[in-house]
C-alpha cells in the first residue's frame, strides 16, 4: 500500500474523491475517468463554499431522492433538489453518467438499471449522513418541541382507547356474571366514545369515522373486531405469564436521581406506586436479612412520586437524539420485566417467529426477499416509541400485565428547560419496557387485523422495523394509523424492487447498503476514533473500495502509527491488510507464557473500583452475577427469579465498575492463534 503526500484536504473529502475513485473503477464500463475528474472538482468546488453540510445534507438528500425513484413511487427532479440538472434531463449532472445509466431522463427508473451504479451512487451520497456532528440550540428546540407536539398528538387518542378499554372490561365482567347477555360490538364502540367523535356515529353501512382530526378509522365493526381479535391474542399469549417472576436488574444508562453507579444499590426513594406490586423486601434488597438490618432504612425511605428527565444525545448530521431517563427504582423494575418479557415472547409458540428483540437477521432477510419478488413490503414507523400511548396498552393488553405496565412507568419527565411534562404515551425512548411492548402492540394490531393464517405468518416485527405482505400493505399502514401510529412513508417500501430493514438496503435481492461512517474524525488520539476508522476501513476493503481504504489507513497510520492486520491473529482491532512495513515491530517472546507477543493498541473499558456495604455487593451479585439463585431460596417467595447455580462462569467483581462508553487506547502484548515470525524483529 503506498503512502501519498498528505494534503491540506480534511479526511472526509478525501474519502469522497477516494470513493468517485473507487466507483469508477467498478463501474468502468458506464463511468469515465473523465466523469470522475470534473465530479471529483465539482464535489470540491462545493465543498468549500457550503463546508460539511454539502456532505452530510446535500448529499443525503439526492440519496433518499434515489431511493424514492427506485420504489418506483416518485421521480429524481435535480432542480427541487438544488442541483444543477443535465441538459434536457431531471437528473443531476453530478455523477450523472451512474444516473443515466439507472433512470430515464424524466427521473423514472429503468427496467434494467446497472445495480453496480446504483450501489456506487449509495456509497458516496449516503457517506457521511450519520455523521455524528455538533449539534446547536436551535436544533435542540426543535427536537423539544417535536417531543411535546407529539405528546399533545396523542392525548386524544389515549382518552379515547382508556374509555373504550373501560367498556370492554365493563362488557366482560356482564358477560361473565350473565353468560346469556350480549353486546352489540358497534353499539358498544358508539357508547364509548361517541362523545369524542366528530358528529353523530354514521349508520353501520357508513364507510368510515373520524376521530377528532387525528386520521381516519376503520369502521365501528371491523375496528371493534380489531381490538377484539388483538385483546384476544394477547390474553392468550400472557395468560400464563407470571409478572412478578422477574430478576430486576439496573441498565447501563443514566438515571434521572443522578445516583452514580456505585451508589445504584442504594435506595434513597421507592415510589409506593411500585412496591404495591413488588414490594420491598422481596424485589430491592438481598434477603429477609438485609431487610433486617436495614429496618430503620426502610421505614424512614421516601414514597414520593418520581419524574424521568430528558436529555439530548448526537444522533446524526440531522440533530439530536432524545433519551429519557428513568428514575432509579423505575429503572430496576424495568429492567426485570423486559428480561421476562422478551424472553416470553421470543419462546412462544405464537410470537416467537414473527417478534425478535436480539435478532435482526429475520428482518433484514425478509428484505432482501421482498425486494427480489415483491412479495413483502417494508414498513417503517415514524416517532413509534412516543405513540404509543398509554390508553392503547389498557386496551390491549390483560388486565394482570397492564397493573405492572402501569406501576413501573413515569408519569411525567422533565425537560431540559426544567419543564415538567406529564406523559400520555406509555414510556418514552430510554424506559426499558419501551422497545418490547412497541413491538408486541404493531405486531397485535397487525395479525388482528390480518384476514388470513398465511398473511399473520408473514408478518415480522423488530421494533419499529416492520415487514408485512405486500398484499395487505395498504390496509395495515392505514390501520396502525387508526390505532395513533405514524407510518414513515418516504422510509416504507411497498412498490418497485428497493426494501430497507434492520440495516438491509436492497434492490431487486442483492444487498445495496452503504457504509455509513458515523464517529467524527479528529486528529488526536482517542480510541472509539481508532476502532470506528478501523472498521470502516475494512468495510471498504471487503467491497474491493481500495483507494477508500487506503486513505483511511494513512490517516489511521499518521496518527497511531503500525497497525496489526487480519493475517496476525491478535485479540484487538485489526486493518484487513497491512503490508510488512507497517506492520508492529515490537516483539518478545514471553517465557512466562511460552508464546510470542506484540505490542499494540487496544481499546479496552474503564474500570472503577469502589466499596459499598456488603448487602448492597450482595444484592449486585444476584442481579448482574449471573450466577446466583433467587433472592429467596424458599418455593413460596412472592419473588421467584427462576435463576439456577451455574458453575464455570467467568468470575465477576462487585467491587468493580465499568462506566459505558468509556474507553481507553492503551499499548498491550498480546498473542494470536498463530506463530509469529520473529526473525529480524526488534525485541524489547
Amino acid at each position: 500500500m503506498a503512502h501519498n503526500k498528505s494534503s491540506d484536504d480534511p479526511l472526509e473529502i478525501k474519502i469522497i474523491v477516494a470513493l468517485l475513485r473507487d466507483v469508477q473503477t467498478s463501474c468502468s464500463d458506464v463511468y469515465s475517468s473523465r466523469s470522475c475528474r470534473l465530479d471529483t472538482e465539482k464535489v470540491k468546488s462545493r465543498f468549500e463554499r457550503e463546508g460539511l453540510s454539502f456532505l452530510t445534507k446535500t448529499l443525503p438528500r439526492l440519496a433518499k431522492a434515489l431511493d424514492r425513484a427506485l420504489t418506483g413511487e416518485t421521480q429524481i427532479d435535480a432542480i427541487s433538489l438544488r442541483l444543477a440538472p443535465q441538459r434536457n434531463s431531471q437528473l443531476p449532472m453530478l455523477m450523472g453518467e451512474l444516473f443515466n445509466s439507472c433512470f430515464t431522463t424524466d427521473g423514472v427508473v429503468l427496467l434494467t438499471p446497472c445495480i453496480n451504479s446504483i450501489i456506487g451512487l449509495r456509497n458516496v451520497l449516503y457517506c457521511f449522513y450519520k455523521y455524528k456532528l455538533p449539534y446547536n440550540k436551535n436544533e435542540e428546540n426543535e427536537v423539544i418541541s417535536q417531543f411535546k407536539k407529539t405528546e399533545s398528538d396523542i392525548a386524544t387518542y389515549s382518552s379515547v382507547f382508556t374509555k373504550l378499554a373501560q367498556g370492554y372490561e365493563s362488557a366482560r365482567e356482564l358477560r361473565l356474571n350473565k353468560p346469556d347477555a350480549r353486546v352489540p360490538n358497534p353499539k358498544l364502540f358508539e357508547t364509548i366514545i361517541g362523545s369524542d367523535m366528530e358528529g353523530s356515529l354514521p349508520d353501520e353501512g357508513a364507510e368510515q369515522v373520524r376521530c377528532q382530526g387525528l386520521g381516519e378509522l376503520y369502521s365501528p365493526r371491523t375496528f371493534d373486531d380489531v381490538v377484539r381479535r388483538a385483546r384476544c391474542v394477547l390474553s392468550n399469549i400472557f395468560s400464563k405469564f407470571d409478572c412478578h417472576d422477574i430478576l430486576p436488574r439496573h441498565g447501563p444508562g443514566a438515571v434521572s436521581t443522578k445516583e452514580k453507579l456505585w451508589d445504584k444499590y442504594h435506595w434513597s426513594c421507592v415510589p409506593e406506586r411500585i412496591t404495591r406490586q413488588y414490594p420491598l423486601d422481596a424485589y430491592f434488597y438481598a434477603s429477609l436479612g438485609a431487610v433486617c438490618d436495614k429496618l430503620g432504612e426502610i421505614k424512614s425511605l421516601p414514597d414520593h412520586e418520581l419524574s424521568a428527565r430528558v436529555i439530548l444525545v448526537p444522533k446524526d448530521s440531522r440533530g439530536p437524539r432524545l433519551i429519557s431517563c428513568e428514575p432509579l427504582a423505575f429503572q430496576w423494575i424495568q429492567q426485570g420485566l423486559h428480561r421476562a418479557i422478551v424472553d416470553w415472547l421470543e419462546s412462544h409458540p405464537l410470537t416467537r417467529w414473527n417478534i425478535h428483540f436480539t435478532d435482526q437477521q429475520p428482518n433484514r432477510l425478509g428484505a432482501l426477499l421482498g425486494s427480489k419478488y415483491g412479495r413483502y413490503s417494508t414498513l417503517d414507523l415514524k416517532e413509534a416509541s412516543d405513540r404509543v400511548s398509554m390508553g392503547l396498552v389498557r386496551l390491549l393488553f390483560p388486565e394482570h400485565l397492564v397493573k405492572v405496565l402501569e406501576a413501573s412507568r413515569t408519569l411525567t419527565t422533565e425537560l431540559p428547560g426544567g419543564e415538567i411534562l406529564a406523559l400520555d404515551k406509555f414510556a418514552p425512548m430510554g424506559s426499558a419496557l419501551c422497545f418490547p411492548i412497541l413491538a408486541t402492540t404493531i405486531w397485535a394490531i397487525l395479525s388482528a387485523g390480518a384476514p388470513d393464517a398465511e398473511t399473520r405468518d408473514g408478518l415480522l416485527v423488530y421494533g419499529d422495523d416492520v415487514i408485512v405482505p405486500t398484499a395487505y400493505a395498504e390496509n395495515a399502514i392505514k390501520l396502525l394509523e387508526s390505532f395513533g401510529l405514524l407510518v414513515n412513508r418516504d422510509k416504507s417500501c411497498t412498490k418497485g424492487s428497493f426494501r430497507e430493514s434492520c440495516g438491509m438496503d436492497a434492490f431487486k435481492g442483492i444487498n445495496v447498503t452503504p457504509v455509513r461512517i458515523k464517529t467524527v474524525w479528529a486528529s488526536s488520539r482517542r480510541p472509539d476514533i481508532y476502532s470506528a476508522y478501523i472498521d470502516y476501513s475494512n468495510q471498504y476493503y471487503a467491497r474491493c473500495y481500495f483507494n477508500t481504504y487506503n486513505v483511511i489507513v494513512q490517516a489511521l497510520h499518521s496518527i497511531y502509527g503500525a497497525i496489526p492486520d487480519m493475517d496476525m491473529g491478535l485479540p484487538c482491532p485489526s486493518l484487513a491488510e497491512v503490508p510488512e512495513a507497517y506492520r508492529p515491530k515490537r516483539r518478545r517472546v514471553n517465557k512466562h507464557l511460552q508464546r510470542c507477543e506484540v505490542h499494540v493498541w487496544t481499546v479496552r473499558s474503564r474500570t472503577i473500583k469502589r466499596e459499598i456495604d456488603g448487602w448492597s455487593m450482595l444484592l449486585r451479585s444476584f442481579a448482574e452475577g449471573g450466577s446466583s439463585p433467587s433472592l429467596f431460596s424458599t418455593n413460596d417467595s412472592p419473588c421467584r427469579c427462576g435463576v439456577e447455580w451455574e458453575y464455570n462462569t467467568p468470575s465477576f467483581s462487585v467491587r468493580e465498575y465499568t462506566r459505558r462508553g468509556e474507553t481507553e487506547l492503551v499499548k498491550v502484548w498480546a498473542a494470536g492463534p498463530k506463530p509469529l515470525d520473529l526473525v529480524n524483529t526488534s525485541w524489547r
